[in-house]
């Protein structure tokens, strides 16, 4: 999926996306989240016991969504539990001054590999 170079800026600088879940019930569950943006792929960490971690084991489909709704960003895609590549510990530490690893609760970092742009 390509974005002009406004769009890679707000991946990379946005400090929160909405990431959307589905519930067992079918209901929506709907988070704010860290997550760093790199090579067509969006990263987050989460809890392995999580809400979202639960649904995601069961249903990996997510809807993301950039804060600022003046300049909607929504895209679609599925979650899978990945190995910390290096440049993606990189960004987290260089964005939010986080290290990968040192947190006891979030564990778990899934790439949601990007399969449509919904709107934005």
């Amino acid at each position: 999926m390509q974005f002009d170079a406004a769009l890679l800026k707000r991946l990379e600088r946005e400090r929160n996306i909405w990431l959307a879940t589905t519930c067992a019930d079918g209901r929506p569950h709907l988070v704010p989240v860290w997550f760093v943006y790199w090579e067509a792929a969006v990263y987050i960490c989460v809890e392995p016991q999580s809400v979202k971690a639960r649904n995601l084991a069961r249903d990996p489909r997510v809807t993301l969504a950039l804060e600022d709704g003046d300049r909607a960003l929504v895209l679609a895609g599925k979650a899978a539990p990945v190995f910390v590549p290096p440049q993606v510990a990189a960004n987290f530490k260089s964005k939010y001054n986080w290290e990968l690893g040192s947190d006891v609760k979030y564990t778990t970092l899934l790439c949601i590999t990007l399969a449509q742009r919904v709107m934005g």
